[in-house]
């Protein structure tokens, strides 16, 4: 059966379970699970789901990290870092995160910066966090900042400018679940959440029948106790993504640096949030928003969250967190 008639078929099955849980009033059936997957971990959840639903999009997420990920040397992203100036042909969904990175990078003028790769190379973020094996390779023309005006889709494939390279970074995370809550709605569940490595994305219903519950880490004490909690989200759709300067850190000949990079200065913002949470309709909304809080101050930074469609929670310093005025509605 093909892919599409192999889903239509489950989505109508589906329907008829849910006419009959209705008729009952019983709530469905939840699966999830917990497992490896992009440099950390993911949890996924199907409300109305089963089993061998919930290992389809496990697969497709790991579809995605061998497609998407800058230490596979095999890896779409990587032949397309290599193309030199040469149209690349990708799958569906690599085209997708070329036009989402992009769109985040139009979106934000270019505090979202995808092209800033050859930077963290050569800060030291070579080498793969989990796998000492696997390094980044970049062509020796690849520079930053590179030309993301210049990347262009054509009918035989994505041509990036010679010396632009990009790295999906986080956003690659967001629109992973984004795609795997789109996914398993598509074959009819429920409702579904996707978490991958601290993005959130939910649709539908929740296990409970009401809004989905996101609890968000508490950056200055997950290290001591893994359960501590900063925040409470309760969200009906969206996403929640949340970046940190403690987080992915490495050394260098100067000291401690970490992956966050103020394409301003090409270093390590040191000023602003140590964490940014952010609610928006989209795992690629959110992501890319998260990243605007370490590059201005947070009163800055929250005008520009809310005027693109963002709620925000920053933790400065002094780890008191401050929040946009909409954020109250999600509690």
């Amino acid at each position: 059966m093909a892919p599409a008639a192999s889903a239509t078929a489950r989505r109508i099955g589906r329907d008829a379970v849910r006419s009959a849980y209705a008729q009952a009033s019983a709530r469905p059936r939840t699966v999830d699970d917990r497992r490896p997957a992009m440099g950390g971990t993911a949890q996924i959840t199907l409300v109305g789901g089963t089993p061998a639903l919930l290992d389809e999009c496990f697969d497709l997420l790991r579809n995605l990290e061998l497609r998407w990920s800058r230490f596979l040397p095999d890896s779409e992203i990587s032949r397309l870092n290599r193309s030199e100036g040469r149209p690349v042909m990708l799958s569906r969904e690599s085209v997708r995160l070329i036009v989402e990175l992009v769109a985040a990078w139009s979106l934000t003028g270019g505090v979202f910066d995808p092209t800033i790769l050859p930077r963290l190379l050569e800060l030291g973020y070579r080498t793969s966090c989990t796998n000492p094996e696997l390094q980044t390779v970049l062509p020796p023309s690849a520079r930053w900042p590179g030309d993301m005006a210049g990347v262009r889709f054509e009918s035989h494939g994505v041509l990036l400018p010679r010396g632009t390279t990009l790295d999906p970074g986080g956003l690659g995370k967001g629109l992973a679940a984004d795609l795997i809550v789109e996914f398993a709605l598509g074959s009819g569940v429920w409702g579904a959440m996707a978490e991958i490595g601290g993005d959130v994305v939910v649709a539908g219903d929740a296990p409970d029948g009401g809004a989905w519950t996101i609890a968000v880490e508490d950056p200055f004490h997950a290290g001591a106790d893994p359960a501590a909690r900063i925040e409470t989200v309760r969200l009906n759709a969206g996403a929640v993504a949340t970046s940190s300067r403690l987080n992915r850190r490495f050394k260098t000949v100067a000291g401690p640096a970490h992956h966050l990079i103020d394409p301003s200065s090409g270093h390590n913002p040191t000023t602003g949030a140590v964490t940014t949470t952010v609610i928006a309709g989209s795992g690629t909304r959110a992501e890319a928003l998260t990243k605007v809080a370490f590059n201005m101050e947070p009163a800055s930074a929250f005008e520009m969250i809310t005027r693109l469609g963002g709620e925000a929670m920053i933790v400065p310093e002094e780890q008191t967190p401050l929040f946009s005025a909409g954020w109250k509605d999600f509690r």
